[in-house]
């Protein structure tokens, strides 16, 4: 009777984690008035530029200002843009097979080149501490963001614009699709001929209560969503995808932001699947906002990079993270800590927990050696503190190399606690299982057995 017991429990605590969710954090009004982007001349062709229909569309909803705000609806169908804005109290929905897709017009006056740039840019208002302007983004079952919303598709014009004809492609199932065409900016990248760095496919700049859900983004030409200076941010039902050769396509990157949930999710790319980060070198120590209270749970995904990072940009700080139920494979490291000297900054108070990993270079990988610097002006004194950090439940096969974890001469990385941890081989040979210098930790049930360095003969705070 033992075994159906212990079946028994674990079919019971599965349901309860399903049932855990930090997404309620954001509320969901519904809309009371409805547009189409048909109305106003959208043509889902996959030739048609849309930027006026989505301009003329928007203007109606900021200029009117209907009592619970408006949803500008997206039918099935590719609907190619230029830049446009979006506005407070309105709802983009994208229907079962819309997509919204950025043009490869490859024109520019300066450059020559093609910039482009998918922005969300958001801010929160408030009248008397009590009304609060909502803008949300809907698809299928729903895609929303509350606050002042910016959708910014750009490009600098020059010579000639040769548009991918694409009107036939479909994505399955119920959600709609963010497509960036990347292909155009990693090629100008492997080719090192870009003069500036790749834009993202979102970005959300100084907002709060932002939730999108149910939505596919695809090929960005750099990091896919990122929340910079924000609050309040849920990402759940998400699925983002690139080719795993497709060069720094990061799926979601929290940047000095706090609160956010990133739940129930699928990402496949060419980078870190989630990446927190809080500024990079002298810039973010000034700026000197941190990224905190952060919940990342029940994603799905491969990498040839980490499933599951924090760093290299860390510089104003990063603390409070919990990251839980995470299924990954074919990964290049799975979980991953990283920064480096000049960052300064810390990482603290990180919980990383019931991890599963199929087929990896490195398991667990905590290094104070990653990362370059944007400039030399950076502080060589500038040392981030690694604190406080556990990781338990983690289960993996097909590890090449359990783990590595390598601190700071002088400024060791502290409180590294591990427990309840099984990776399993077969390991790289001449490799050893586990590397560690300038580290001080305990470890509890750890297979195999760990370095020097992690077998405290004390507990301390750990256990």
């Amino acid at each position: 009777m033992l075994p159906i017991i212990l079946l028994l429990l674990t079919a019971i605590s599965a349901i309860a984690d399903d049932s855990v969710t930090c997404s309620g954090i954001v509320p969901m009004p519904k809309r009371l008035d409805n547009i189409s982007i048909t109305d106003f001349g959208g043509v889902g062709d996959g030739k048609t530029m849309n930027t006026k229909a989505f301009t003329k569309a928007i203007y109606r909803i900021q200029h009117l200002r209907r009592r619970g705000g408006t949803l500008l609806y997206i039918p099935s169908g590719v609907f190619l843009t230029d830049s446009f804005n979006l506005t407070s109290h309105m709802t983009l929905f994208l229907a079962n097979g819309a997509v919204i897709k950025a043009t490869q017009c490859t024109y520019s006056r300066k450059l020559g080149h093609l910039r482009m740039e998918i922005a969300f840019l958001l801010k929160n208002h408030r009248v008397f501490l009590a009304c609060q302007d909502e803008t949300k983004i809907y698809s299928a079952k729903v895609l929303q963001m509350t606050a002042w919303l910016k959708m910014r598709f750009r490009y600098d014009r020059g010579n000639g614009c040769g548009v991918t004809e694409g009107g036939s492609e479909k994505e399955e199932g119920e959600n709609g699709t963010i497509d960036g065409q990347g292909d155009v900016w990693w090629n100008l990248w492997r080719r090192k001929t870009l003069l500036y760095t790749r834009p993202h496919l979102i970005e959300f700049m100084r907002s709060k209560n932002i939730i999108i859900s149910n939505v596919i983004f695809k090929n960005s030409p750099f990091w896919t969503i990122h929340p910079v200076y924000s609050s309040n941010v849920v990402i759940r039902y998400v699925t983002i995808l690139a080719p795993a050769d497709s060069p720094n396509t990061d799926g979601v990157d929290p940047d000095s932001s706090s609160n956010v949930c990133v739940e129930d999710s699928h990402i496949s790319n060419g980078d870190d699947m989630i990446a927190i980060k809080s500024g990079w070198d002298e810039y973010g120590v000034a700026y000197g906002r941190p990224s905190s209270d952060i919940t990342i749970r029940r994603i799905t995904g491969s990498s040839p990079f980490a499933g599951i990072a924090i760093g290299s940009e860390m510089s104003g700080g990063v603390e409070n993270v919990l990251a839980e139920h995470i299924n990954l494979s074919n990964m290049g490291v799975g979980i991953h800590i990283k920064t480096n000297v000049g960052r300064g900054g810390y990482i603290r108070n990180i919980t990383i927990s019931n991890i599963y990993v199929e087929k990896a270079k490195k398991g667990i990988r905590i290094a104070g050696d990653v990362g370059d610097h944007p400039d030399d002006k950076f502080d060589h004194n500038a040392i981030p503190a690694v604190q406080d950090i556990t990781m338990k439940s983690i289960w993996g096969k097909n590890i090449q190399q359990p783990g590595l974890v390598k601190g700071i001469k002088n400024a060791p990385f502290t409180n590294i606690c591990l427990s309840d941890i099984n990776l399993n081989g077969p390991y790289k040979p001449r490799t050893k299982p586990w590397e560690c210098s300038n580290v001080k930790g305990s470890s509890l049930k750890v297979s195999p057995r760990p370095c020097a360095e992690l077998i405290s003969s004390h507990a301390g705070s750990c256990f």
